[in-house]
C-alpha cells in the first residue's frame, strides 16, 4: 500500500460511494417547505448561536442535510472549546426521533456536532412510555422547539411488520411489540415492495399525530413554542423531507 492509498472502507471511499449514490442532487425545499418564511431566531447557547424558534431550527436541519447530501459537510461543534463548555450544560435546538438503523445516524444526516440534537432512537420510531418520556424531557426540561419524527427508506422494522401481518404469525418475543405497533400503518389494498414502502411514510405521519396529541407537548405547538414535524430520510439521495400527517 503506498502513502497516498487509503484502506478499504476509508473516508475516500465512503465518500466516493456516497457522491456515486446522490448523483447531481437538487437543492429542494426540504424540512422547511409550506413553513412561514420570517427572521430566524436565534440565540447564545454555551456551544455557540442556537436556534430558539421551530422555524430558525427547522431551517438549521434542512441546511445541515444540504451540506450532508452535497458532501460539503462542516462537522460543527466537535472543538476542544466546545467539549469543555458542554460540561456544565445542553443547549440542543431540535430532538430527533429517529430508528435504530446504522445508516441514518441524525447527527451525520443532518451536519450537526455535540449538544445540537437530542436524538431518541427506536426501531421504526415506535413510541412506548420511555419513548415519550425522553422527548418530552428534551421539550419541557431543555426548553427545545422542534421535535422531528424521522422515518427512513428501506426501514426494516417496518418490513419485518409488515411481513409478519402478512404472514399472519407472531416474531419473537419482545419483536412483537414493534409490529402491534406499525401495523395500523399497513396499507392491504398495496401489493409488494410498495406496501412497506407506503407503511413507512404512514408510520411516520401516526407517530406524529400521537405526538401532537399528547398534552404536554400540544400546549407548546398550540402557543407557537414547539412544532413536531414528521420527516423521512431517502438512501438513495441522502435527502430529508417533510412528511404529512395521516
Amino acid at each position: 500500500m503506498t502513502a497516498d492509498a487509503e484502506p478499504h472502507g476509508g473516508p475516500g471511499r465512503r465518500r466516493f460511494v456516497r457522491a456515486a449514490l446522490t448523483g447531481a442532487v437538487a437543492v429542494g425545499a426540504g424540512l422547511v417547505a409550506g413553513w412561514p418564511t420570517g427572521t430566524s431566531s436565534v440565540t447564545e447557547g454555551l456551544n455557540g448561536p442556537r436556534p430558539a424558534s421551530p422555524q430558525s431550527a427547522l431551517r438549521a436541519l434542512d441546511e445541515g442535510n444540504q451540506r450532508w447530501r452535497t458532501l460539503h459537510e462542516r462537522h460543527p461543534d466537535e472543538t476542544m472549546a466546545v467539549r469543555q463548555t458542554l460540561v456544565a450544560g445542553q443547549h440542543p435546538f431540535a430532538v430527533i426521533l429517529g430508528c435504530v438503523d446504522s445508516r441514518v445516524p441524525p447527527e451525520l444526516v443532518f451536519d450537526q456536532g455535540l449538544g445540537d440534537l437530542l436524538t431518541v432512537r427506536s426501531a421504526g420510531e415506535v413510541l412506548d412510555e420511555a419513548v415519550l418520556a425522553s422527548i418530552a424531557y428534551g421539550v419541557v426540561e431543555l426548553g427545545i422547539p422542534l421535535v422531528v419524527v424521522l422515518g427512513h427508506q428501506s426501514c426494516g422494522a417496518v418490513a419485518a411488520a409488515v411481513g409478519a401481518d402478512e404472514a399472519g404469525g407472531q416474531l419473537p418475543g419482545h419483536l412483537q411489540y414493534l409490529v402491534d405497533q406499525i401495523r395500523p400503518a399497513i396499507d392491504r389494498t398495496l401489493t409488494g415492495a410498495g406496501r412497506a414502502d407506503a407503511a413507512i411514510t404512514a408510520n411516520v405521519g401516526l407517530v406524529h399525530a400521537r405526538l401532537t396529541a399528547e398534552p404536554v407537548l400540544a400546549e407548546r405547538v398550540a402557543a407557537g413554542k414547539l412544532a413536531v414535524v414528521g420527516a423521512r430520510y431517502e438512501l438513495t439521495s441522502q435527502r430529508v423531507h417533510r412528511v404529512d400527517s395521516r
